[in-house]
């Protein structure tokens, strides 16, 4: 039972008797001493959470995207369905509406009073949940198992279903952003601050309101008349009440009986006769009624006669506002501002039709009111009215156990049963208890009236603080062990790629040069050797496409000499094609090499090239953007011979197929053999005979005459020799002489044309190069020009090559450092916020002691 007792604290303005202390004026001092205690404590409370709520409305938005949890309940396995201890704590799922993906089992471990924490929320651990209920003990809750795994105040309506279904969060939020979920979360923590403030001003002042209400024609009025003993508020069978009537003592308007309306918009002041208008008492009928479809706010001051110990306005304790709502059922309107006044009120006292029952729209409101208040007044009305009274009680009393648990518990001093329009004129026994029970529950039990409201409020608050800040702290772990298992995944491999990559290009340089090297050596030498055996009458290469010509004998000599010409040349291209070849087949070397440096050194997950190397796309013609053809000149490729086009093609170039007399008859070669130092280049061996003197008698001949087998020369010559005839000395020198060369041309023809014809050309060919390389220098000479086209072409395809490896480990490096980069921050603030969480969870801890204490007085 309750303590009763009146402390001596008068209202102002209302002058009390002196009278003599008593051992129950002492006892009501003391309670009251212990009530300011509790009223201090509160507001503390009060103001501790919500300093809590507003760091948290700042971690929110500087520090940490706030998640929405959603928990879903899990069925328990059988052995442990089995055990009673273990079904304190209940399993869930939790998942959230913004990442549909994450899913992970909790435990939700509703708190008991006296316990630092009311959720607690820890991933599924056998271990961990066996020591949750071993340590586990009976008791009272602060919550109920089932609200502990729901939010209260910070509940958001976003209809969300199970995974896979048409209602789940991938389909009804796809389009909600975390930062628009967190938006919404920080309204209703906004929204809960404001209410704290409401809160603070209803304990803070000395003043009490009690909140008539319930729905139309359950009796309202005529019950706060019965309150009053005198009827004052207007009563009809039809819903007549569409105004906020509140009911104040006349001490509080100077003892005047007299009804003040309220403007609207106009702050309220008893003072201030601009704020209301004022009506006689007697008007109030008429006033409600002529207003019926308007919204206003009447106040009512009465003087009540009767004994302090009996009336509720004049009590002598607190002043007492009493306040008769419209019905809830009316329309959305009326129903909405009574939802919204009754934050503003200390006392709710529900009144209810014993015909009826509660409606839905009482459910409604008294669901809502129940998250603040968890005691609430009930008054069933008309209950006189009832043939089964029995069943009447059982049912009204089964429905206020479902919608307020702590009501229902103390069913005996909050819930009566009473007829009101009886107890007006007649002073019933159910009416004077109900009288006596809520004197006793608005003045009296004060911390149930006037401070557990705020309490309870308080206590889903920090529920809801901690269930919020509780999966957040779960996410965070979750965040930060990941972070921790990427830097340790990712991390060592970018070191190892830091460390390797001076190597890597090392190595790529070195395979660049080596390979370009190697060709342009390997050039060099396949085309010098070519030379000198051109140079000796033999093809450069040995091909079966390319082959010297037959001598066809002296009538075609001619075209033997150009065919054995055209022959050597091509051989020459032919040891180009093989040098190209063969740059070929080491440049594809040197990029298997590559490849298997990349595979050495790009890590894992990294995509390899997709380049093919064509070894047959090397030394081809390009094309342009147009799709044409574009020679190697105009592609500005640089060959041998530079500006006379000499290495590339010597077969296809006129000026080297061209057929001379020097072809057949090398009078520049046989004066150095035989007038030189007689020396031959590269140690040809000329043998010396009378084929040679013929050659060097008959060069000179042709140095006067021209063309030896020339129509005109030959006339000319006649002439010549003719002239030579008519002299004497030479007619006798003229048989000899004559003789000699006809021998000579007869031997050169007949034995050795065939076999130094191939030697003549390749010498003149060999010098001809020789020439041009003098000219142009080494770069611009057919052997130094194609070594370094090949060089450079085998250097441009590594080169590419080793780009696109190392595009690829820059890429590779830059995007492990970036990830490390993202898991080190990401680390770096789910630490912080795993830290902030921990230190939010202890605050609330300590706040909810106070409110544990406030709520057991």
């Amino acid at each position: 039972m309750a303590l009763s007792y009146f402390p001596n604290a008068a209202r102002v303005g209302s002058p009390q008797p002196l009278v003599e202390s008593s051992p129950k004026q002492h006892l009501n001092e003391a309670v009251q001493e212990v009530y300011v205690e509790h009223k201090n404590k509160l507001l503390q409370a009060l103001d501790s959470t919500k300093s809590i709520l507003g760091d948290l409305r700042l971690f929110n938005k500087d520090n940490w995207v706030v998640r929405y949890p959603q928990l879903r309940e899990q069925p328990a396995p059988a052995a442990e369905s089995s055990n009673t201890s273990r079904r304190k704590s209940m399993r869930r799922s939790l998942s959230f509406p913004d990442d549909p993906s994450f899913e992970a089992e909790v435990i939700v471990s509703p708190a008991k009073a006296g316990l630092t924490r009311s959720v607690t929320l820890a991933t599924i651990s056998d271990k961990d949940e066996e020591q949750t209920a071993e340590t586990e003990e009976e008791g009272d809750r602060l919550i109920s198992p089932a609200e502990a795994s729901d939010f209260h105040v910070f509940r958001l309506d976003l209809k969300l279903g199970a995974h896979g279904s048409s209602s789940s969060p991938a389909a009804l939020v796809a389009q909600l952003e975390k930062s628009s979920i967190a938006n919404l979360l920080d309204d209703r923590i906004l929204n809960a601050v404001g209410h704290l403030d409401k809160l603070r001003s209803r304990i803070e002042d000395t003043s009490s309101k009690v909140l008539v209400t319930g729905d139309l024609n359950a009796g309202k009025s005529t019950f706060v008349n019965a309150l009053l003993r005198r009827e004052v508020m207007p009563v009809d069978q039809q819903p007549c009440t569409t105004a906020f009537c509140e009911v104040h003592d006349a001490s509080e308007n100077d003892g005047k009986e007299e009804l003040h309306i309220l403007k609207e918009g106009v702050p309220y002041s008893v003072a201030d006769e601009s704020t209301f208008t004022r009506a006689s008492l007697t008007d109030l009928d008429a006033i409600v009624s002529e207003n019926e479809n308007e919204s206003q706010v009447l106040k009512v001051y009465l003087a009540d006669p009767r004994d302090p110990q009996a009336s509720l306005l004049s009590n002598g304790i607190v002043d007492i506002s009493l306040i008769d709502a419209p019905g809830l059922n009316r329309d959305n309107t009326h129903t909405t501002r009574v939802f919204a006044r009754q934050e503003e009120i200390d006392v709710v006292v529900f009144v209810v039709s014993a015909e009826n029952h509660f409606t839905l729209s009482a459910k409604e409101f008294l669901m809502q009111a129940s998250h603040e208040k968890a005691y609430l007044f009930i008054v069933v009305n008309k209950y006189e009215q009832i043939r089964d009274k029995a069943k009447c009680r059982r049912l009204v009393l089964e429905q206020i156990k479902q919608l307020s648990p702590r009501t229902y518990e103390d069913a005996e001093d909050l819930v009566h049963f009473v007829d009101s329009q009886q107890a007006l004129h007649d002073d019933t026994a159910p009416f004077s208890n109900l009288q006596s029970a809520l004197r006793s529950f608005v003045l009296v039990k004060r911390s149930k009236s006037k401070l557990a409201p705020a309490s309870t409020y308080l206590t889903k608050l920090l529920s809801d603080v901690d269930l919020l800040v509780g999966a957040n702290a779960i996410v965070a772990q979750t965040e930060f062990d990941r972070a921790q298992n990427d830097l340790n995944r990712v991390r060592p491999v970018l070191e190892k790629m830091k460390s390797g990559r001076e190597a890597l290009e090392e190595t790529l340089e070195s395979v660049e040069d080596h390979g370009a090297t190697r060709t342009r050596m390997r050039t060099k030498e396949l085309l010098s050797d070519a030379i000198e055996r051109v140079g000796q009458g033999k093809l450069g290469v040995d091909n079966a496409a390319v082959s010297l010509p037959s001598y066809t004998g002296l009538l075609g000599i001619w075209d033997y000499v150009h065919e054995v010409r055209r022959a050597l040349i091509s051989s020459l291209d032919a040891a180009v094609k093989l040098a190209e070849d063969e740059a070929r087949a080491v440049t594809t070397e040197a990029v298997n090499k590559i490849t298997q440096l990349g595979d050495e050194h790009l890590p894992e997950g990294v995509e390899r090239s997709r380049r093919v190397f064509m070894p047959e796309a090397m030394f081809s013609a390009r094309t342009d953007k147009k799709s044409n053809r574009k020679s190697r000149r105009a592609a500005g490729t640089v060959v041998a011979g530079g500006i006379y086009g000499l290495g590339i093609g010597l077969a296809q170039r006129p000026e080297m197929l061209e057929t001379t007399f020097f072809d057949l008859f090398d009078v520049h070669h046989q004066f150095w053999v035989h007038f030189g130092e007689g020396k031959v280049d590269d140690g040809e061996d000329m043998a010396v005979s009378t084929l040679g003197f013929a050659s060097v008698g008959l060069g000179a001949l042709t140095m006067i005459g021209g063309k030896a087998l020339g129509a005109r020369g030959l006339f000319e010559g006649v002439v010549r020799v003719w002239d030579l005839l008519e002299n004497e000395t030479a007619r006798r020198w003229a048989a000899p002489v004559i003789g000699a060369v006809t021998i000579g041309l007869a031997a050169y023809f007949v034995i050795e044309l065939p076999s130094t014809v191939p030697r003549t050309v390749g010498r003149r060919i060999k010098a001809s190069l020789a020439r041009e390389g003098e000219e142009m220098g080494e770069e611009g000479s057919f052997v130094g020009g194609h070594a370094a086209r090949v060089s450079r072409e085998t250097r441009k395809v590594l080169r590419l090559a080793s780009w696109d490896l190392k595009e690829r480990f820059r890429a590779a490096m830059d995007e492990h450092g970036r990830e490390v980069h993202g898991a080190e921050e990401i680390e770096r603030r789910a630490k912080k916020a795993l830290e902030w969480f921990h230190e939010v969870e202890r605050r609330a801890s300590e706040v909810r002691e106070s409110v544990v204490l406030v709520s057991a007085a």
